[in-house]
């Protein structure tokens, strides 16, 4: 999260982007800076119900790129679980994704590309990312070549594309090529075959599932001429691709006309043949029918309109996937509305990908601004479509990646907030700190901090009754889910699930017992995992008697036979303070759970809830706040346990700037709020007391201690999520207090590196330091099991 005390405007850091290659050509010439911050990226289950249906891509041009602000409310994305890859789209040269938009995708399991695109007047640029960066110094061949047959090729900047992939952990590119190429075929043939060096290249230093996907704009002689689908004058860029993004104003049959193109290709270049020469098969799948979402010649109108060329997409029976660009009209189509606010937003987004609020006895339903439909293209027949399906409708719910590969955790952020806590106390509060201020920083964004807002819980959650059958004459309570910014436990949201009813007249109401459902996750049989949940039951609920537990079920969509093996974890049910219960569960399937060729099972984490009620016709309404769940691994009980903890801090001021003759500054007249610098520190895990087993001789097989575990998927060394930062002022007499009053200044993360926090110009203002005061700054970290470090395991730095 940025930080607290900072008002002022957000710069984006150097090489964020580039405008040419040349730029790009200067940050390679610069030492390498890796954002060891980002999540790395693991792949999702691949399951049969998903193998044939067609793929959701997502192009994010949202006002250019970049213009994102940690001090206010912004555009966030939060419905990853639809989502297969996903584009950071700007008009400069090279785009590169923010590092928190890197890691709420791949905190999902869902690829996060740049781009690559040359509009009008990027001519030379694009003839010199095939020949290369030219020497500076005089040179010229050995002897007189033979005429060469075609453009030299060189491997220079797809090096550099690739290296810059690799350092800022994105997974590829999106080619957008909007300018004629004036050396025709030659230029073009050349491009294609440099599209082939760049996916070489990136398999090599990020990995095989990597991407590069054409954008249909080029074709083979050279011309800028879109063509709306894949046929012979942009097949050559599609085979040297990973896949294309048609353009957005196709007639309607050209989804069905692309398919068939397709399927009539020679299997040899297509790569379904075993003896392909080509580096990866390619299917239906990837072929990205483009959808505008501002309507410019889409099918539909855009909008709420899109469903319509969804219809004729048909990414579950013809198989191709769908790119739609611009969903963020949702926020800049409304957002100069004089009713318009974030909630606002939020609700008509959610319409958009989830539809309407499906509550059952509700008076009035959701309207839907469905536009019109403009004239047919030219040779396009009118086609009638039925009610409004939304967009998440289309496709199949994917879950996050496997929490042995990468555990999971969600406080149920959208990535926007207006304060935030820490073990459910509010640290900082963006409404007080605007009015002290007299600024208009209200609320932060930070996608780094997203998460997960429950996919099965949110924005539709469903109830269901524990037992075999209902309960005879009994209602099942409806239930509203919704973001709570006013109150959480760590971060800057929880999730408010209200259950209510009516009442009933049924005796049988006394004693109920139903299901949540709150996140669906992929599952290795064989293997046991911990779950645990932190919820509060909010003030204003009806009088009835309550318990809650954690629980685990198999999911309709998952195969083959077994059942969970539950068993209640140390955890379970305890009370942390501030109204909040944490709940734990560890669970496991055998290895027969999975289906032939199936590597993971689907499950979903719930709570149950058991409701005693007195007078059943009395009416229910039952608040209760999520405010986290993390499910990960559990170690063999063989393993050692391990103490993680902060080792050291250290602070490094940054260089003050030389002053210029004009300048006003004095030392008088100067003060501690300009000074800013970096904390860096480093993660250490402690093993408890060692008891050696004795050694009989020195054949002796057994270790003299138990080993920990090594393997990929049981890494045990604890992982550092972020940190949260606060700094303290000394007393008049040099002494410090306690690191619990000290002042929370931010959280680390936001600029994408690892165990670093940057203390930017103007965050120690509101400690009001005079020239000789000290500062004390605390570390705090936050593992990937949601655990917030006690002080006794942090540390302090003085500046």
């Amino acid at each position: 999260m940025p930080l607290r005390a900072s008002t002022t405007a957000y710069n984006v850091p150097k090489y964020s982007y580039f405008k040419s290659l040349e730029e790009l050509d200067q940050w390679a010439a610069q030492p390498p800076l890796f954002f060891d911050g980002v999540l790395p990226f693991h792949p999702r289950s691949n399951r049969d119900d998903i193998r044939t249906r067609g793929k959701l891509l997502l192009c994010h041009d949202y006002k250019g790129g970049y213009t994102e602000s940690p001090f206010t409310l912004s555009y966030t994305f939060n419905y990853w679980n639809s989502v297969e890859t996903f584009i950071y789209f700007s008009h400069h040269r090279v785009t590169i994704p923010p590092p928190g938009w890197i890691t709420a995708a791949h905190r999902q399991g869902v690829k996060m590309l740049g781009t690559l695109i040359f509009e009008p007047g990027g001519e030379a640029d694009c003839l010199r990312l095939l020949v290369g960066q030219l020497p500076k110094s005089r040179t010229g061949p050995a002897t007189q070549a033979p005429p060469t047959p075609s453009l030299p090729l060189s491997p220079h900047y797809a090096r550099l594309l690739a290296e810059l992939a690799c350092q800022r952990g994105f997974d590829g590119y999106l080619l957008n090529f909007e300018c004629p190429l004036q050396g025709g075929p030659e230029q073009t043939r050349a491009l294609a075959a440099w599209i082939t060096l760049l996916q070489e290249e990136l398999k090599q230093k990020v990995g095989d599932y990597t991407e590069v996907i054409w954008y249909d704009s080029v074709i083979v002689t050279g011309q800028l001429a879109w063509q709306d689908r894949l046929n012979s004058v942009n097949l050559p860029f599609f085979l040297s691709s990973s896949s294309i993004f048609t353009n957005y104003t196709w007639r309607t049959h050209y989804p069905s006309l692309t398919a068939q193109y397709f399927l009539t290709l020679d299997p040899s270049l297509t790569g379904s043949d075993p003896k392909s020469h080509h580096v990866g098969s390619k299917t239906l799948q990837d072929i990205y029918v483009g959808i505008d979402v501002w309507g410019r010649g889409t099918h539909g109108n855009g909008g709420f309109g899109c469903y319509k060329a969804l219809n004729h997409i048909s990414p579950d029976s013809l198989g191709l996937s769908v790119a739609i660009f611009g969903h963020a009209w949702t926020w800049e189509s409304e957002q100069d509305k004089p009713e318009w606010t974030w909630h606002t937003w939020w609700d008509y987004e959610r319409l958009l990908w989830a539809g309407p609020r499906r509550i059952v006895n509700a008076t009035e339903k959701e309207k839907v601004p469905i536009p019109e439909m403009p004239p047919p293209k030219k040779g396009e027949e009118p086609c009638e479509h039925g009610d409004f399906v939304s967009i998440c409708d289309f496709f199949p719910t994917k879950t996050p990646p496997d929490p042995l590969d990468l555990a999971f955790h969600t406080t149920f952020c959208p990535g926007v907030g207006m304060s935030w806590f820490v073990d459910g106390i509010k640290v900082f509060d963006s409404l007080s700190m605007s009015t002290e201020s007299k600024s208009r920083f209200t609320g932060w964004t930070d996608i780094h901090q997203q998460t997960s807002m429950g996919d099965l819980v949110w924005p539709n959650p469903t109830l269901a009754w524990t037992g075999d059958a209902p309960l005879e004459g009994v209602r099942i309570p409806e239930a509203v889910a919704e973001v709570n910014m006013d109150d959480a436990w760590n971060g800057g949201s929880s999730l408010r699930v209200v259950l209510s009813d009516t009442g009933n007249q049924s005796e049988d109401a006394a004693f109920r017992c139903v299901r949540l459902p709150i996140q669906s996750l992929s599952i290795s049989p064989g293997r046991s995992y911990v779950a645990t949940a932190v919820y509060k039951i909010e003030a204003g609920g009806s009088e009835v008697d309550l318990d809650i537990s954690l629980s685990t079920a198999l999911l309709s969509s998952s195969s083959g036979d077994g059942s969970i093996t539950s068993t209640a974890a140390s955890a379970n049910d305890t009370s942390l303070g501030e109204g909040w219960t944490k709940l734990g569960l560890q669970f496991s399937l055998p290895e027969t759970a999975a289906a032939p060729n199936a590597q993971d099972v689907l499950v979903s984490i719930d709570l149950t809830i058991v409701i005693v009620s007195e007078d059943t016709t009395t009416p229910l309404r039952l608040p209760i706040l999520l405010g986290q769940m993390n499910v990960y691994p559990s170690h063999p009980s063989s393993v050692p346990a391990h103490t993680p903890s902060i080792l050291w801090a250290d602070f490094k001021p940054s260089p003050s700037p030389t002053p210029s003759a004009s300048s006003t500054s004095t030392p008088s007249s100067s003060s501690n709020s300009e000074v800013s610098g970096t904390i860096s520190w480093e993660i250490a895990a402690a093993l408890p007391p060692i008891n050696l087993a004795p050694i009989t001789s020195p054949e002796d097989t057994t270790p003299v201690w138990p080993t920990q575990p090594s393997a990929h998927r049981w890494s045990w060394f604890p992982k550092v999520m972020y940190t949260n930062v606060y700094a303290q002022k000394a007393s008049g007499s040099g002494s410090f207090g306690r690191p619990e009053d000290a002042l929370w200044i931010g959280t680390s993360g936001y600029d994408g590196t690892r165990n670093v926090f940057t203390l930017g110009e103007g965050v120690l203002k509101t400690l009001e330091l005079g020239l000789r005061d000290k500062v004390r700054f605390y570390v705090r970290g936050v593992t990937d099991r949601g655990e917030v470090l006690p002080w006794s395991q942090s540390v302090w730095v003085d500046m």
